[in-house]
Order: C-alpha cells, then sequence, then structure tokens
C-alpha cells in the first residue's frame, strides 16, 4: 500500500520548501489563534507558507475554536487547501460541521477524533459524512484541542477504526522516526503525521522541524507501507 505523510508545524516559507523537499506530501500550518499553539504563526505568515508550497504539497490549516464565523475568516485569508478542525472534543458536531463547508467551497475538512477508549470509535463513525479525512489523535492535557501531545494512544482503537470508516484515516500522536513503522503495521492508515518527534528545540521554549528526522520519518513511513 502507498502512504501519505502529514507533518506540522510549518513556521516559514523556506522551512516549507524544505519539508516538501524532503517528500512530505501534507504541510500543517498553524494560524495565530491567541491560545498559545505551539508554532503559531501570523496569519500573513501562514498565506505566505501556503503561497509558497503552492501546488507541490496539500496545504493543511488547523483550528482549535468553534466559532464558525472566526474559522471561515481564517480560511478565507489564509486559503488552505484542508481546514483541520481539533477542537475540544464535541465542540463542532456533524450538523455544524456540515453548516461551516457551506461557507468555505472548495476546501476539505479534516476532523480530529480523541482516542482515548471505544467511544472514539461511533465518534468517528459519526462524522465520517461531513469529514473528507479522520486524524485520529491523542488529547493534551495542558494544550487546547485536540493532538500535540507528543503520546501515542491505543492503536487496537485507531485499527478497528480505520477497518469501519469509508474516508482516509490519518494516525497522529507521538508518532516518531523510531515507532511509525510499528504503527503503520498494527493500524494501516491512509496517512501518518508527525509533530512533537519531528521537532528540533530552540531556546526559550521554541522548535523548527529537524530536517533529518522528518526525512527518516519519511522513509521508515514509505519502507513500512510497501512491505
Amino acid at each position: 500500500m502507498s502512504i501519505k505523510v502529514q507533518i506540522y508545524t510549518v513556521q516559514t516559507p523556506a522551512e516549507a520548501l524544505a519539508l516538501v523537499d524532503a517528500g512530505v506530501d501534507h504541510l500543517g500550518v498553524t494560524p495565530f489563534s491567541g491560545q498559545g499553539l505551539p508554532g503559531e504563526v501570523d496569519i500573513v505568515t501562514a498565506r505566505a507558507i501556503i503561497e509558497t508550497i503552492g501546488g507541490s504539497a496539500t496545504r493543511i490549516a488547523l483550528t482549535v475554536t468553534d466559532d464558525l464565523a472566526a474559522i471561515t475568516a481564517m480560511v478565507q485569508a489564509v486559503q488552505p487547501d484542508v481546514l483541520h478542525l481539533c477542537g475540544v472534543a464535541g465542540s463542532l458536531s456533524p450538523q455544524a460541521v456540515a453548516s461551516l463547508k457551506k461557507r468555505i467551497p472548495g476546501v476539505a475538512v479534516m476532523q480530529a477524533i480523541a482516542v482515548a477508549g471505544t467511544e472514539a470509535i461511533q465518534e468517528a463513525v459519526a462524522y465520517q459524512s461531513v469529514a473528507d479525512y479522520i486524524i485520529l489523535d491523542t488529547q493534551a492535557p495542558d494544550i487546547p484541542g485536540i493532538g500535540a501531545s507528543g503520546t501515542t494512544h491505543d492503536w487496537s482503537i485507531s485499527r478497528a477504526i480505520v477497518q469501519q470508516l469509508n474516508v482516509p484515516v490519518i494516525l497522529a500522536g507521538g508518532l516518531s522516526p523510531e515507532n511509525v513503522a510499528d504503527a503503520i503495521g498494527a493500524v494501516a492508515p491512509w496517512g501518518v503525521d508527525s509533530l512533537s518527534h519531528t521537532n528540533l528545540q530552540l531556546p526559550a521554549g521554541r522548535f523548527c522541524k529537524d530536517l533529518e528526522r522528518v526525512r527518516q520519518f519519511v522513509a521508515k513511513a514509505r519502507a513500512a507501507a510497501a512491505a
């Protein structure tokens, strides 16, 4: 099987180009939310990153808010290919997501599901009729929304979700060059996502992408999918 590789979070146009060169298929940006999300960039920078990537990768913008007007304004300003909804579980119902999609024609929706127990299976099923992608992630106790935890979850639950859905499923949550092959073997997702374990830590709590670890992640994922 083939596999798509998604990497968060891009903070400069130059970093975006380097990640494309490293073989990344989906590139995520985190436009400013005021909630202190990891790697947030201002709207102007987010738009510049999206423009720089062009058609060389799928361009994704993340939000944790449930304010449909604010989400719409962000999408119109940044102009991503995909909107990644990862607010608190249940903050946007499937009906609300359907309403949102009418406001942003031409933009796909990636719905995050927090995998903490088997209830995640039915939650994922409920969103598949309105989401173009489902991303299975781990809830972080100290970060708003779903994701950026740097920790894995029960992959057997993720596997059950993959088996039940008819939309592409991306596996996230603590994935690294060291465990991505095992994750693909256990879950058989359409794609894999990495944030925390492909970062290079900088002073004052900042970070950028560790391009060597990104290349390793891409290579390990491709090899596992081809096996």
